[in-house]
């Protein structure tokens, strides 16, 4: 079954890679800003519920313990961009589960041929073959963590203080100090002479080293929400005099659990949803974002005003300007305000909440996202 998956995976490859090649990871050239946004708002997060265990767990990258059992997987994981387009021949899936001390990512990647290169700690791991995690505690779009291993167990952690689109930077210093992980091969690695079943693997983030650039409860408090995604990186590999060798021009495919609509993990308002319970695994029901909504909207005008910007070459306080019409039962309880100072834009608007409060809720140029009371 997997060298049958296998040949299917490298003739369609081979295709992609004649015609275009892979789809990378960063966003697509010329793309606007709207264009980003209207494929964003397309995908719907998915989203997991972590329940909490008592007993730490053994990292070795096997997921045979005991707090794992009844931990659900994720979806398996499908195209960055989504459904429509071509879906992966390989099945990955995530679990996640927590304890007083660590968050535990726990993951299974099919793989018919095992391999990585890169041996060296804050590698740009993506190079090889990768599994990714992305941590994003309080949802302001802002000091979100990213890390990345491969098949060697070699690590890249990083703190993005913002995102790309929003000139960054990536602090490629920062240490999620204290991380543990471990990769374990159901197969031979490097060796080409055979067929392997694929790798998994085990990292527990400590959350004393999570606590340093949020404000976010770490461990968390029962039931709180942070956005969280995870990525798989796969290339196409061929083998030369015995070694598997990238052929050169290619570039990545990107399979994820929460599809982004877009080629750009760095968009965390389309990162899934993470609710962490303190019942036992497997027994939580997610709930969602009750302000999901809303973001939408800030979301939307934020795109909308960097689009203008490229075009006019200025930012306006105007929404009919922006082309946004609000929806006839819209989640706001007075229509969005946009207010220009310091060469940038701040939109604000006020939602009235399930219980009756009046909250004010804030997007600003660099998408940083906030909310306040009245």
């Amino acid at each position: 079954m997997m060298k049958r998956l296998w040949k299917r995976w490298l003739a369609r490859s081979i295709a992609a890679l004649m015609f275009g090649g892979f789809l990378g990871a960063c966003p697509a050239f010329g793309a606007s800003q709207l264009e980003d946004w209207m494929r964003l708002k397309a995908m719907k997060p998915k989203g997991y519920v972590a329940g909490q265990i008592k007993e730490p767990l053994r990292i070795d990258g096997k997921l045979d313990d005991s707090g794992w059992a009844s931990a659900p997987w994720t979806e398996d994981f499908t195209d960055i961009e989504g459904d429509a387009k071509l879906r992966p021949h390989f099945r990955t899936r995530a679990k996640i589960v927590w304890d007083k001390d660590y968050l535990y990512i726990g993951a299974e990647l099919q793989e018919p041929h095992v391999w990585g290169t890169l041996t060296e700690h804050d590698s740009v791991i993506f190079r090889d073959n990768d599994f990714e995690v992305f941590i994003e505690p309080d949802g302001d779009n802002h000091n979100y963590y990213e890390f990345e291993l491969n098949a060697l167990n070699t690590t890249w952690d990083l703190l993005l203080e913002k995102a790309y689109k929003d000139g960054g930077p990536a602090r490629n210093e920062f240490e999620l100090t204290g991380t543990k992980s471990a990769v374990f091969v159901d197969g031979t690695l490097n060796d080409p002479r055979d067929e392997d079943r694929g790798w998994s693997l085990e990292i527990a983030f400590p959350w004393a080293a999570l606590k340093q650039k949020t404000d976010a409860a770490c461990p968390p408090a029962d039931m709180d929400l942070w956005r969280v995604s995870f990525s798989r990186v796969e290339w196409l590999i061929q083998v030369v005099q015995g070694k598997y060798v990238k052929p050169p021009g290619q570039k990545e495919a990107n399979w994820v659990w929460s599809p982004q609509g877009i080629i750009d993990m760095h968009r965390p308002e389309r990162w899934g949803m993470v609710r962490f319970s303190k019942q036992r695994p497997g027994q939580g029901v997610f709930k969602g974002d009750p302000a999901f909504e809303v973001k939408d909207v800030l979301h939307e005008i934020y795109y909308r005003e960097r689009h203008f910007q490229s075009s006019e070459g200025r930012y306006t306080d105007s929404l009919q300007e922006l082309g946004w019409v609000p929806a006839a039962s819209g989640p706001f309880s007075s229509k969005p305000v946009i207010s220009l100072k310091d060469g940038g834009f701040e939109v604000r608007a006020l939602h009235e909440s399930s219980n009756n409060r009046v909250d004010t809720w804030r997007i600003f140029r660099d998408a940083r996202i906030a909310k306040g009371s009245k």
